[in-house]
């Protein structure tokens, strides 16, 4: 027989592991936001100075010494931000997956059963 009492419990259960969820996943986006919003602030500050200090140079030699270790620079901030990042979505993801994960194990375990139930039979 069908149990009201059940049904609205399951129901509140289910809203607020969504609302939990939903507040996980938004503080995530938010710290990849700003730290997106870092990284180009500082990026385009480093560029800034080194225009300046570029302007400033006297021969061609400084000026591609200059440049090339700019280059450089410039290059393993990139790549070290880019993981930095990889790494927050792919924790952005655990959060995400982390409400249904228990559900998800209890459908397989339960579709295996099922499977072996069948194949036996």
């Amino acid at each position: 027989m069908f149990n009201f009492d059940d049904a609205n419990k399951k129901g509140k259960e289910a809203m607020d592991t969504a609302l939990k969820s939903y507040s996980d996943v938004t503080k995530s986006f938010q710290a990849i936001a700003a730290e997106a919003a870092e990284y180009s602030k500082k990026s385009f500050q480093d560029g800034v100075a080194h225009f300046e200090t570029l302007a400033g140079t006297k021969s061609f030699e400084a000026a591609f010494e200059l440049q090339s270790s700019y280059v450089k620079s410039s290059y393993e901030n990139f790549v070290a931000e880019a993981t930095k990042l990889g790494e927050m979505y792919a924790d952005l993801a655990k959060v995400a997956y982390k409400p249904y994960e228990a559900p998800v194990a209890a459908a397989t375990k339960a579709a295996s059963k099922a499977a072996a139930t069948a194949t036996a039979a």
